[in-house]
């Protein structure tokens, strides 16, 4: 039983794929835009790989996603209990539910809710909520981007190098931008993508902004993906319904929290 660092693509990706719903973010991640950011970890036995988890040091601090089917939360704990010595001292995690304990007392855990997945089951109700005034984004429009989250989603994830993807879309009212769809991660060579930084000014929350700025996005993503995910908040029901109402399904449930060394 041994804590390996992997860095074969393909041998990551098979394990991936086992569950691509879940996965869909790690999936996303190994795609060369993404790759130069990332950390596999993996635990063996018998030289199988039983366990994966990622931390991406793109942003400040670093994201560990560690996540694992039911059957598969025993590698993860053994995975997780290896790892969490070597980890930074500052870490936001992705965890599937029961393995919380393993980081105390090495680290003060702060939680941020916990988060359902969902995936694209359904595209045929998109066209219900396209409109003609979503525009898509470039870096020309950063200023009013960076306004928009500031105001309406200071703890986005956003990093302004994803604009590069072309996948981020939004819809003005009142000469300003005021609701706004992306990704978080998109990979055209591995056929997944995972929309993220999705939010709407408060004023104008509840017109169907939100679901025509996601719709068009979902459409424009499926022409070079197969599998769109996303992740949101167990509390947060409005956001569920709406993605319901696209066509989304919930696939699984994790708990995403700050974990700090004392």
């Amino acid at each position: 039983m041994t804590l390996v660092t992997l860095h074969d693509k393909t041998e990551i990706e098979t394990f991936l794929r086992g569950n691509v719903a879940l996965h869909i973010y790690s999936l996303g991640d190994l795609d060369p835009f993404f790759w130069p950011y990332t950390q596999w970890y993996g635990f063996q036995q018998g030289g199988q790989l039983q366990a994966v988890a990622l931390l991406y040091v793109a942003l400040s601090p670093p994201v560990l996603l560690a996540l694992a089917p039911p059957h598969a939360l025993d590698a993860l704990r053994a995975l997780l209990t290896r790892l969490v010595p070597l980890l930074p001292k500052q870490v936001y995690t992705h965890l599937s539910l029961g393995v919380e304990d393993i980081f105390q007392p090495a680290y003060n855990l702060h939680s941020h809710g916990i988060h359902r997945k969902m995936i694209l089951a359904n595209p045929t109700p998109l066209q219900n909520y396209l409109t003609p005034d979503v525009v898509r984004l470039t870096a020309d429009h950063l200023p009013e981007i960076h306004a928009l989250y500031a105001e309406s989603y200071p703890d986005h994830a956003f990093d302004p190098r994803m604009l590069e993807t072309r996948q981020f879309f939004g819809l003005w009212r009142a000469n300003r931008l005021v609701s706004i769809a992306g990704i978080h991660v998109y990979s055209p060579a591995y056929r997944v993508a995972a929309i993220g930084n999705v939010t709407t000014l408060p004023a104008f929350r509840n017109q169907g902004l939100g679901k025509a700025v996601v719709a068009t996005l979902t459409r424009s993503l499926l022409d070079s993906v197969d599998d769109i995910g996303l992740n949101v908040k167990e509390d947060n029901r409005a956001a569920l319904h709406s993605y319901q109402k696209l066509g989304f399904v919930v696939v699984d449930s994790y708990h995403e929290m700050m974990a700090t060394t004392p």
